[in-house]
């Protein structure tokens, strides 16, 4: 019998009837696995009236309790690690270690909003006029909304929902209907933690739950993953129904390598950087810019590394490259290898009709490699969520910096070289939100922020960090001032001051 996946409402699973379901698959046999419920209007309205009686309690809970069932989470998140990694990758199907690295990821925000008590602290100003005293408080907003995507089912959630919880938020979960067991297990756990029913509610679907989410008048704020021009839509909708919107979009990362770089550990990144997680990552490399004179080198580093990756099934301890999330996705990215060709770049290697360590009816597609690809190219204008590589040749570094700027996006870069001075440069001018200097896929630490410029993000808050904090939060000032009874004012009862 197929597994039923279904809503987490109000501290429990769902137990209706769906009207709407979908498929989800293995992507390393091609199988269904489970079909999960989708949304309508009737759950999405008792996922929010979960959130909405929830909050008044969960508001008023002291941050001393919070943080307990925030340390008590992070502990069985730290103790279940491994099958939380074989939930993702039996649904996405990246391979196991790269499902550990998400969830060692994810812990670090985690560990961050068991800071809470510290973040929240607001200001204080004594006697800022005579007798008044100027304060700040950070309140929570009420019922907020997260979009995730299917890339990382476990690690976005986990951007946004252990910080809007400890904010003093509830929360509605929508995780991507291709992978979505990670997010139940997630309220599982939160739920053992001791978090009380309805604050963290679990809502799978499709468009209809996200709709319902963006339109909803309880719901405050939205945090959402996602391709540009949905992140665009969410941001757009989202916004004219009044709501505090942070959308994280879309992503060509360019990884720029001078001609005094190490080419051996540039060629090692740009393989790990490309092809980790099939290339399904919003921080993966997935154009590599050579700078004359090192280009003919550099691929040919790059594509002796590609032809020794194993790729198969993501369970398998030895694979290093799992398939992709599904067979519409497969033959997405499978047509911009046709186009790259068809446009005139040069297929160095073809991962079309590789053979795998993996059931044939796998959503398979090998590392593939382009060189000599220009700016017009679809290979390199559009964001392809596939293991894809490009190398672009450029005359020096002023074209390079020129290339990456000019381009729509603003999600990550990296520069590979030995030179201070110009990897200084180059994160000054480079026009990107996060920069990595020898580091390929620059994703901050836990207590940073994470997100890009350009058309990589829509509202002005990053995720998680000090951003995500602000971003679940408001601030209230209170200017005070109090009677002092020796100094003439009013006698409340109190005794005067001698």
């Amino acid at each position: 019998m197929t597994e039923r996946i279904s809503h987490w409402i109000d501290g429990k699973p769902f137990s209706g009837v769906a009207e709407r379901s979908g498929d989800v698959f293995d992507p390393a046999t091609g199988q269904v696995r489970a079909r999960v419920d989708f949304a309508g209007g009737a759950e999405v309205e008792a996922a929010v009236a979960a959130a909405q009686n929830a909050f008044p309690a969960w508001r008023g809970t002291s941050l001393a309790a919070r943080t307990r069932i925030m340390f008590a989470f992070r502990q069985l998140l730290a103790e279940r690690k491994d099958e939380l990694a074989r939930i993702v990758t039996s649904e996405h199907g990246k391979v196991v270690s790269d499902a550990a690295g998400e969830i060692a990821r994810a812990i670090e925000n985690v560990e961050y909003a068991c800071g809470a008590a510290q973040l929240l602290k607001g200001g204080f100003s004594e006697n800022a006029s005579t007798g008044v005293d100027v304060y700040s408080i950070a309140q929570p907003l009420g019922v907020v909304g997260v979009i995730s995507p299917f890339n990382f089912p476990a690690m976005v959630p986990l951007w946004f929902v252990p910080n809007a919880i400890a904010c003093g938020n509830t929360v509605v979960l929508k995780p991507s209907e291709k992978d979505p067991s990670a997010a139940n297990f997630i309220a599982g756990l939160f739920a053992e933690a001791g978090l009380p029913a309805g604050v963290l509610n679990v809502l799978h679907g499709d468009k209809v739950a996200v709709d319902g989410l963006l339109e909803h008048p309880v719901v405050k704020a939205i945090s959402f993953v996602g391709s540009t021009p949905i992140a665009r839509y969410v941001y757009e909708t989202g916004t004219r129904h009044g709501k505090r919107v942070q959308a994280l979009g879309g992503a060509k990362n360019h990884m720029v390598v001078l001609p005094d770089a190490d080419l051996d550990l540039a060629a090692d990144a740009a393989v790990s950087a490309g092809f980790g997680s099939a290339g399904e990552r919003c921080m993966a490399v997935s154009v590599v810019v050579a700078v004359d004179p090192v280009g003919d080198e550099l691929v040919a580093k790059i594509a002796e590394r590609i032809r020794k990756l194993r790729v198969g099934d993501g369970r398998r301890p030895d694979s290093e490259m799992g398939p992709l999330v599904t067979a519409a996705h497969h033959a997405k990215v499978e047509s911009y290898v046709d186009a790259g060709v068809a446009e005139g770049a040069e297929l160095v290697v073809d991962g079309r009709g590789i053979e795998v360590d993996g059931e044939a009816g796998g959503y398979w597609l090998g590392p593939t490699l382009f060189d000599k690809v220009s700016p017009e190219m679809s290979v390199y204008r559009d964001e392809i969520f596939g293991p894809v590589l490009s190398v672009v040749r450029a005359e020096g570094y002023e074209p390079a910096v020129e290339l990456v700027n000019a381009n729509p996006y603003g999600n990550g870069t990296a520069i590979f070289t030995t030179d201070g001075g110009a990897a200084r440069r180059f994160q000054n001018e480079i026009e990107v939100g996060m920069v990595g200097v020898n580091v390929p896929i620059p994703v901050p630490v836990g207590y940073y922020s994470f997100g890009g410029w350009k058309d990589s993000l829509f509202g002005d808050s990053h995720a998680y960090g000090p951003e995500g904090f602000h971003f679940f939060t408001r601030t209230k000032v209170v200017t005070s001032r109090w009677p002092d009874p020796s100094h003439g004012g009013v006698n409340l009862g109190f005794p005067r001051n001698t």
